[in-house]
């Protein structure tokens, strides 16, 4: 095995006599630091004023001047990185821009201990540069660990904010004018604007996250959230931005969609019938449903109660000792596919492979025994909701 002193030996002495002989001349140093680093500080030159930049370069300097020098390096200027990380992070530098110019201290550091170092002792600075490079790593690993850590904690913040606002919106219900103005900053939305709002149940959060960041990235206004036991979506509309476009980054996954909202105000009644919606999706849903193909069972689902009752006082006549279940299935499944299809009675016997004249025939019978006619609009509508009320209580008896 390798002798670890051998191969990494320490530092020579002489390079820390040199730093500090560059430690007198620090002012010069910070000088040539700023003319060197002046191409890269272009992409930010009005984000960070002069006297803060040279403080922050004089701190960073000393700290590894002080290191290489092996002298006792000052609390305030040890916490030179993650000062200088944290700040620029606020102040919206470039990570890559802040980094190219935290490596340039070496070229900096490393030309001012040669031009100080005897040709005899060159051959010792070079084989001790490893050291000076390593400081200015840890500089510039400090740096960057803040920064990415300044950069999260604002965007928890911001999401905070973001979240704080659009329950505000919803708690007054979109009536009063400063809340949804003042939302409408926090969120970029537009007062005026156009939204789809969706909500889907908890376990599908992860798949309206990757909608939203997805819309994001697309330039679309959105906002994603945990509300009423529930995870929601608004988006807003524009040009180029339709309800089909947020439907097709909403993918598979099982929602409710209320009708677009006309303006911000709209918005929290959109989010409650969307959650409605999604409430009452059937357990087997895939994708999407917007609530006008969805009112049916919206209304079973708000009314369960009475829903049970209507199923049973509607289709009671089916349950007769004199039924068999064949028989109630075949009328069930009839009327089932006459009132969700088109309501021709010829399109009816087709998809249950029937002549029409025992369609008729089925109708009349299911009319003997319940008491009402499909044939009836407004019958129609009433076994409609006793066949979604009767589906529902089948599912929930199934689940337990």
């Amino acid at each position: 095995m390798h002798n670890a002193a051998v191969a990494f030996p320490p530092p020579d002495p002489r390079i820390a006599e040199l730093a500090r002989e560059c430690l007198d001349d620090l002012d010069g140093l910070i000088e040539l630091w700023i003319d060197v680093v002046g191409p890269v500080r272009r992409t930010y030159a009005d984000r960070v004023p002069d006297a803060d930049f040279r403080d922050s370069a004089r701190d960073a300097l000393e700290m590894l001047l002080r290191t290489v020098a092996e002298l006792a390096v000052p609390e305030h200027i040890a916490e030179v990185s993650e000062r200088v990380g944290t700040r620029r992070a606020r102040q919206g530098v470039p990570l890559e821009s802040l980094l190219d110019a935290a490596r340039l201290d070496f070229r900096v550091v490393w030309t001012a201990l040669v031009r100080r170092a005897e040709d005899r002792n060159m051959t010792h600075l070079v084989a001790s540069a490893y050291y000076v490079w390593e400081a200015v790593e840890r500089h510039v690993t400090g740096i960057m660990t803040a920064y990415q850590r300044t950069v999260l904690e604002m965007g928890r913040r911001a999401e905070d904010e973001r979240q704080m606002w659009f329950a505000r919106l919803m708690d007054c219900d979109g009536r009063n004018p400063t809340v949804v103005g003042d939302t409408a900053l926090a969120l970029g939305f537009q007062v005026s604007g156009e939204y789809v709002c969706a909500a889907a149940a908890p376990q599908y959060g992860a798949a309206l996250r990757r909608a939203a960041a997805d819309l994001r990235t697309a330039g679309i206004p959105v906002q994603q959230q945990a509300l009423d036991s529930a995870v929601v979506l608004t988006a807003q509309l524009g040009p180029r931005t339709t309800a089909d476009t947020i439907l097709g980054h909403l993918g598979e996954t099982p929602c409710g969609v209320s009708s677009a909202a006309d303006r911000l105000a709209d918005v929290p009644r959109a989010i409650r019938l969307a959650i409605t919606t999604a409430r009452s999706l059937p357990m087997d849903a895939r994708g999407p449903r917007w609530l006008r193909d969805s009112w049916l069972d919206v209304l079973v689902h708000h009314t369960s109660d009475l829903a049970h009752d209507l199923a049973d006082d509607v289709l009671g006549g089916l349950g007769r000792p004199d039924i068999t279940d064949a028989e109630k299935d075949r009328l069930l499944r009839t009327v089932h596919v006459h009132l969700t299809g088109n309501g021709a009675i010829a399109d009816t016997a087709a998809a249950v492979y029937c002549h029409r004249n025992t369609v008729q025939h089925r109708f009349n019978r299911f009319r003997e025994l319940t008491g009402h006619d499909v044939r009836r609009p407004e019958d129609a509508a009433l076994i409609a909701l006793a066949l979604r009320a009767r589906e529902r209580r089948a599912r929930t008896e199934a689940t337990g």
